[in-house]
């Protein structure tokens, strides 16, 4: 770790390791563009540009766009709060692992357990929205579509294909993940260039649901949804191990991702509050408004570009779930607050293989399970996805709260940190209870979570106190990297 004060005195000898913390990881090994590829997958812009402009209109109306443009801002004030951490520190556990150095060990553990809430869900929701997506352009490509026993199959396959390459290594994955999802957003940007080329669609189908006025408090209340679709866009602070210089690439993945992803968001919003211009109800009254468009275009064949877009964005960030998914669970264990054997490392690939042996059946086994009993999907999707963003809004909310904590503790705290701790935290606070408030169910499922967790937290007092004390984990500087440091170097 990089710093001052408590961390190290000037007199003071330095005293290395022999062995990092997180050894047995593959470290310093990605490269800068396969980070920022991990953590736009993460939050599956192609995804949220083709759905989340049109539930936001129902608050925002014509305002949607600057609810977009707000929730870019906050985006970016996230992103500057764990900024704070990521220039001085490399983890693999993500926001907990920041969060433990200027919180309580309690706010660190609550962190860890909104971050398993949140990647676990990510995961499962990106798997149900890939089979959702396959399904629709498998019957617009061949005219049938493989029902639901094909579904589960197809489901399963592509879970053990994203168990495979979480298995093979973060560079692998990475490599993988960018290459999806850069097909994937080319097809979504000619998509919605082809949609705002064709003008206004009159004769687009709408519910009888009326465009609320551009009003300042239609607005703000679009920014909820607004900003759920930027989760994820952190990923990268869960590869700090793995990354190349990691004091400069994590923290720019994180902010560029915030920045890229929001100008698509504005870009998406703007062509479909335009395209709806002159449809009664506007774009509130749509469930499917791309494809409405298109139609309304006569263009028939654009659909299929959509979904073959949505299913690459889809798996590109089920895959990059799980890899950071996979990272928590190794991180809490080399805290020893997890399991000991999820601490394991493969000895060739060089990843924790128990922590991905252990999660990936579960977020591929939840979908199956819950398909294979007539749930519909499109529902599992919607409440994996609100349960997946209220944990990611607990875990922003706290790192963002630890990041002045931490700086006055190294004594580096300047006031711009304190000032933006200061706004980004309530906005945080309000909107994760508007969040919940605003969706019974899974309030109540956010509840039973709650009590379990304070009941795990309890336990752990009571028969491991010294490994709560410690918790957050992070990578360390060894003697090996000071003999060779072309093998380390951070």
């Amino acid at each position: 770790m990089q710093g001052k004060g408590q961390w190290m005195r000037d007199d003071a000898p330095v005293r290395l390791r022999s062995r990092s913390p997180v050894e047995g990881l593959e470290r310093r090994r990605l490269r800068p563009l396969e980070v920022v590829a991990q953590s736009v997958s993460g939050a599956a812009p192609s995804a949220a540009m083709a759905a989340t402009p049109a539930i936001v209109a129902v608050s925002a109306g014509h305002g949607t766009v600057w609810s977009f443009v707000i929730a870019t801002v906050l985006a970016l004030l996230i992103a500057g709060c764990i900024a704070r951490f990521t220039r001085r520190m490399a983890a693999s556990g993500g926001l907990y692992s920041l969060t433990a150095k200027g919180l309580t060990p309690a706010a660190a553990y609550a962190s860890a357990l909104a971050s398993l809430l949140g990647y676990g869900l990510l995961a499962a929701a990106a798997l149900v929205g890939a089979i959702v997506y396959l399904d629709a352009l498998i019957g617009e490509v061949v005219g049938a579509t493989p029902g639901r026993a094909g579904a589960a199959v197809i489901m399963a396959v592509i879970g053990l294909g994203t168990a495979v390459l979480v298995l093979r290594g973060a560079r692998l994955s990475a490599r993988v993940v960018l290459a999806v999802e850069s097909v994937s957003i080319t097809l979504m940007l000619i998509v919605f260039s082809l949609l705002l080329a064709g003008g206004p669609a009159a004769g687009a189908p709408a519910e009888p649901t009326a465009m609320p006025p551009p009003g300042a408090g239609g607005i703000l209340a679009g920014v909820l949804p607004a900003l759920a679709a930027f989760i994820g866009f952190e990923i990268a602070t869960a590869l700090g191990t793995e990354v190349r210089k990691p004091f400069r690439s994590v923290p720019r993945a994180v902010g560029l991702t915030a920045a890229v992803t929001g100008v698509l968001y504005v870009f998406a919003a703007q062509v479909q509050v335009f395209g709806f211009s002159a449809t009664p109800g506007g774009l509130a009254g749509q469930t499917e408004p791309v494809v409405a468009l298109a139609a309304a275009n006569g263009w028939g064949w654009l659909p299929v570009l959509l979904d073959l877009g949505l299913v690459m964005s889809f798996f590109a960030c089920c895959l990059a779930a799980s890899t950071a998914l996979a990272r928590v669970l190794f991180s809490l264990s080399r805290d020893r607050v997890a399991p000991r054997v999820m601490g394991r490392t493969h000895r060739r690939f060089r990843t924790p293989h128990v922590a991905i042996a252990a999660s990936v059946p579960v977020t591929t086994g939840l979908p199956v399970v819950l398909l294979a009993a007539g749930v519909p999907l499109m529902s599992v999707l919607v409440t994996m996805l609100t349960l997946a963003a209220c944990g990611f809004l607990l875990a922003y909310l706290l790192v963002c709260a630890a990041a002045p904590v931490f700086l006055h503790r190294i004594g580096e705290l300047t006031w711009p940190a304190v000032a933006v701790s200061a706004v980004i935290v309530p906005i945080l606070l309000v909107v994760l209870v508007a969040f919940v408030v605003t969706r019974p169910l899974s309030g109540v499922l956010l509840g039973g979570l709650a009590v379990l967790g304070a009941v795990g937290y309890l336990l752990l007092r009571l028969r491991r106190p010294a490994a709560l004390a410690a918790i957050g984990v992070y990578d360390e500087t060894t003697t090996g990297d000071v003999l060779f440091p072309h093998r380390g170097a951070a």
